[in-house]
C-alpha cells in the first residue's frame, strides 16, 4: 500500500495557502489537545478525572482532525516534522511546495501561531473553569508539558526518543496524508506514543505544541496560575528537534523504498 496523497495539481502552491493550511491545522490540533487536558483536569469539568487514556485518545483525534484540515501542505502541524523532512534531504514538502528557507519559515511560523490561537480558543471555552481552579501546576499542565520526575537530561532523552519514533514513522510511511488512511494512521501513532512513552514527560513531541501555549499561559489573566516553568521549556523544544533530525538522517533515504513495498 502506498500512502501517497494524490496531488490535485503540481503547480506551485502560494505561500499564503501554505501558511493558512498549517495555521488552521495546528489551530484545530491545539484547540482539541488543550481542550482535552482542560476537560480532564479543571474544577467542575464534566470530564474531570477521566484519566490518561482520555488524554491520549483526545490528542490522537486532535491530530486526526488537524491533519485533515491541513492536508494540502501535508499536515505537518509540528516544526519537528518539518525539520525532519529537511534533514531527510527532501526536495518538496508536498507537490508544488519546494523546500526553501522561505517555505520552512512559513511552515514553522504558521504552526507556532496556530498553536497559540488554538490554545487561546480552548481557554475561552473553559474560562470559568480556569478562574475556579486553584492548583497552579495543573493549570500549567493544560497548556504545556512537564516531567513526572524532574531530570532535565533524561527528560530530554525521552522527548528525543518519542519524537524520533514519530518522525521515523512519518518518513518510512512516505508521510503522505492520503485522505482515507494517512490522518487515522498518524493519529494512532500519536496514541501509541502517548500510552507508552508519554508518562515520563507528557510527550510534547512538538515544539509548537509546548512553546506557544506556554507563552499564552504566561500572558493570560488566569487566577492562581503560578509561573510558566521556563526553566524546563527548552526540553520540549530541543528534544523533539534533535529526535527529528536523527530520524531524518537515518530514514530519509529508505522511506520511499519501504513505502513502495507496502
Amino acid at each position: 500500500m502506498n500512502f501517497v496523497l494524490e496531488a490535485v495539481s503540481t503547480a506551485q502552491v502560494p505561500m499564503g495557502t501554505v501558511f493558512l493550511s498549517e495555521f488552521l491545522g495546528t489551530m484545530f490540533l491545539m484547540m482539541f489537545g488543550t481542550g482535552v487536558c482542560a476537560t480532564n483536569t479543571l474544577t467542575r469539568s464534566n470530564g474531570k478525572g477521566d484519566g490518561w487514556l482520555l488524554i491520549n485518545f483526545g490528542w490522537g483525534f486532535a491530530v486526526f482532525i488537524g491533519v485533515y484540515v491541513a492536508f494540502r501542505t501535508g499536515g505537518h502541524l509540528n516544526p519537528a516534522v518539518t525539520l525532519g523532512m529537511v534533514a531527510a534531504g527532501k526536495d518538496e514538502f508536498m507537490p508544488g511546495i519546494p523546500i526553501t528557507g522561505a517555505s520552512i519559515a512559513v511552515y514553522i511560523v504558521a504552526q507556532m501561531l496556530g498553536a497559540f490561537v488554538g490554545s487561546l480558543l480552548a481557554w475561552l471555552a473553559y474560562k470559568k473553569h480556569y478562574d475556579a481552579h486553584e492548583n497552579a501546576a495543573e493549570i500549567l499542565g493544560t497548556f504545556s508539558t512537564g516531567p513526572a520526575i524532574k531530570s532535565y537530561g533524561w527528560n530530554f532523552v525521552t522527548e528525543t526518543i518519542a519524537t524520533f519514533t514519530l518522525v521515523s514513522w512519518v518518513l518510512v510511511s512516505g508521510y503522505t496524508q492520503n485522505v482515507t488512511v494517512g490522518p487515522l494512521a498518524v493519529a494512532l501513532v500519536i496514541v501509541a506514543i502517548g500510552a507508552s512513552l508519554g508518562g515520563a514527560t507528557g510527550y510534547a513531541i512538538n515544539p509548537a505544541r509546548d512553546l506557544a501555549p506556554r507563552v499564552l499561559h504566561a500572558i493570560l489573566p488566569i487566577p492562581n496560575k503560578g509561573d510558566s516553568n521556563w526553566g524546563y521549556a527548552w526540553v520540549p523544544v530541543l528534544g523533539p528537534l534533535v529526535g527529528a533530525v536523527i530520524a531524518g538522517v537515518l530514514f530519509g533515504g529508505v522511506g520511499p523504498v519501504l513505502s513502495a513495498g507496502m
